[in-house]
């Protein structure tokens, strides 16, 4: 189909209007919008942060005061903001290195800067033909979705919808700019392991536990497309296992004798209700059934996260270490890709894919699952409880 053909995908740009998955046609883009979930700023925006991020589930501030200790345990500031400042201007930098003139917009779905306030700054400056760019790599309604239905959301409230597109840049799980801070985390890890204990057998003695955000058991199931043989927890659940292997095959190789590491991929930071299904099994759980089998030192890698933010610092760094100390075990968390040169040059590159219209044999990926959708399939990663809202960057439904 042409891109000349009545568009399919709601405020795309032409090159993408036609619903390929994989554009192929050069476009000239305004600007890049980072777009991320956002995080309170001090202990009196705790609260309303909350209220945001769970609009239209009908929790009591009772219940999420249970939420905000995590908060107000670091002053009522979410390391997110911060670190989002760091990255952007990292892309900045970036993009002047290899002389690109293009602006970074950032805007947040739960707290300021709100993504509506951002696109009408952008309007006003005549930055009118956007790409994004989602602090989430994986695919699932939270991580993806939500973020495109946010953005035509954003363009409905600001009146925005008739004079300005958004196209997105592909889900970033395996591109190897995204992939290789994981695997030099995993590899120093697991060389400090050695040198801390001199008689540890990596191949039976110690467990990588590649940690991510639960969610729902039914979401995870129709995380990407209904056509892909993706296994009965989606393609988040496969996204997350293809990039682990390839994580630990690389990071081990370079040991000597090439250990083959025990791994698991498990899951924090769980919100729903207990008769919600949720993916398993929870991180903390699984440290607690390592001792019976004779593992002495644990690796937690944040696979799907791409800063140290909240559920990071706290449920990882304070929860999941606090249990390896009280089973007994030796636990140290990889860092995150944050700012690293890798992840930032890669995040450019993934919106020069789209100012070049790389074909979709030439992109990078490490998995077979890749490269990912530019333009995301019909009824992908649909959440069961709210089912399909306009979104951009996608064929309808």
């Amino acid at each position: 189909m042409s891109s000349e053909a009545a568009p399919v995908v709601r405020n795309a740009s032409p090159a993408a209007a036609a619903g390929a998955e994989h554009v192929s046609e050069p476009t000239a883009y305004d600007a890049i919008l980072l777009a991320s979930f956002g995080g309170p700023e001090g202990q009196d925006d705790v609260i309303p942060f909350l209220r945001n991020v769970t609009r239209g589930r009908g929790i009591p501030d009772e219940r999420l005061e249970e939420v905000a200790h995590h908060y107000r345990a670091f002053g009522g500031v979410s390391p997110i903001n911060a670190q989002n400042r760091s990255l952007k201007a990292a892309l900045e930098a970036e993009l002047a290195t290899r002389g690109i003139d293009l602006p970074v917009l950032w805007g947040n779905r739960n707290w300021d800067p709100y993504l509506p306030s951002v696109l009408k700054e952008a309007d006003a400056r005549g930055l009118r033909t956007l790409i994004a760019v989602a602090t989430s790599a994986y695919s699932s309604y939270s991580s993806c979705r939500q973020y495109r239905e946010d953005f035509a959301m954003a363009l409905d409230e600001t009146g925005l919808a008739s004079t300005m597109t958004i196209d997105k840049v592909r889900q970033f799980f395996d591109h190897p700019g995204f992939v290789q801070p994981f695997i030099d985390g995993l590899s120093a890890a697991l060389t400090g392991i050695r040198e801390k204990f001199d008689d540890i057998d990596l191949t039976t003695e110690v467990e990588v536990l590649f940690s991510t955000h639960s969610i729902p058991s039914a979401d995870a199931e129709r995380s990407g497309p209904s056509f892909r043989e993706l296994g009965p927890e989606g393609a988040y659940a496969a996204q997350h296992k293809a990039v682990a292997e390839v994580v630990l095959m690389a990071a081990t190789s370079g040991l000597e004798g090439q250990p083959d590491v025990p791994w698991q991929l498990v899951y924090q930071s769980r919100s729903g209700p207990p008769t919600q299904p949720w993916l398993e099994p929870d991180i903390n759980d699984a440290i607690a059934e390592l001792p019976a089998r004779g593992i002495r030192a644990v690796v937690i890698v944040p696979l799907g996260f791409v800063s140290d933010h909240m559920e990071v610092m706290w449920d990882l760094d304070n929860e999941a270490l606090e249990s390896c100390a009280e089973h007994g075990l030796y636990g140290v968390r990889t860092p995150t890709p944050g700012v690293d040169p890798a992840y930032v040059a890669g995040l450019v590159d993934l919106v020069i894919e789209r100012i070049e219209g790389t074909p979709a044999a030439a992109r990078p990926h490490v998995t077979e699952l890749g490269p990912w959708y530019d333009v995301c399939r019909a009824g992908c990663c649909e959440n069961v409880r709210l089912g399909f809202k306009p979104a951009v960057s996608g064929l309808a439904p």
